[in-house]
């Protein structure tokens, strides 16, 4: 299927369940009312089996795509902190948190869909391909049918067409480019988009043009499948209301993503 076909239909997903204990975080009810995806945190940089099994319910019951957010075992640093990690441990880490995802969706009576990297093991994933594919056959060996979401035009895309498995690209509502595809560091300024007036019409100037459009302008064409509404900013419920309506008006169809593969 052509980039130009696939952009007339496109997925919304979310990262949720990364609130823990008393303490909260983003707005997952209003969230699950706007997209069609959630990528559930698993413990280690967020989250915990209450939030995990009340997150999950919510969704299964918004019948919105479940999927397993596996990142570093950094709560302090919500997983944003560079890790250094051998293969192995990369494998077992990805293993352990889609374990636990998959083992409550079950007993919610549904189903985890798809596997998202978070954080900086996402970053330093869409750069190193090595630590893409042992992220990614770990998941493989604990699900073959899982769909794998790729930060896309990335090593990560590379690694999963390498794989040949199920897989979708997602690009960043909110989030600057740099010209090779990666996100802006959060450092820098204009990193996050913080504009909801702004947020919407740009993805959709994106999934009309089947392409990134980076911070110098530049445009990357992609397989753009999802589309990420991060949930930890005080504007993420106004971001995905503006890239929601935007789409709906550009006559872009929103649902969960099939999956490609190879």
């Amino acid at each position: 299927m052509s980039t130009t076909d696939k952009a007339k239909t496109v997925d919304l997903n979310a990262d949720m369940g990364e609130s823990f204990g008393p303490w909260n975080m983003g707005d997952d009810t209003a969230l699950l009312d706007i997209v069609t995806s959630a990528n559930m945190a698993c413990g280690f940089h967020a989250g915990d089996p209450d939030v995990m099994a009340a997150t999950m319910a919510l969704a299964r019951d918004n019948r919105v795509g479940i999927g397993a957010h596996p990142g570093f075992p950094d709560l302090q640093g919500f997983g944003r902190r560079k890790m250094q990690m051998s293969p192995a441990s990369l494998g077992n880490m990805v293993r352990y948190q889609l374990g636990a995802a998959r083992g409550m969706a079950t007993a919610l009576g549904t189903e985890v869909r798809h596997l998202k990297l978070h954080g900086a093991l996402s970053n330093m994933a869409c750069v190193d391909h090595d630590m893409a594919r042992a992220c990614y056959e770990a998941a493989l060996e604990v699900d073959p049918d899982v769909i794998i979401m790729v930060l896309a035009s990335t090593a990560m895309e590379e690694v999963v067409r390498e794989l040949g498995c199920n897989w979708c690209g997602e690009i960043f509502a909110d989030r600057a480019y740099n010209d090779d595809g990666t996100l802006v560091d959060r450092s820098l300024p204009g990193a996050v988009i913080h504009d909801a007036a702004l947020a919407g019409p740009r993805i959709l100037q994106m999934v009309q043009e089947g392409a990134i459009i980076t911070e110098s302008g530049k445009r990357i064409p992609t397989s753009i499948d999802t589309i990420c509404l991060h949930g930890d900013t005080a504007e993420a419920v106004a971001l995905a209301k503006s890239v929601r309506s935007s789409l709906e008006a550009g006559g872009v169809k929103l649902a969960q993503f099939s999956g490609r593969q190879g």
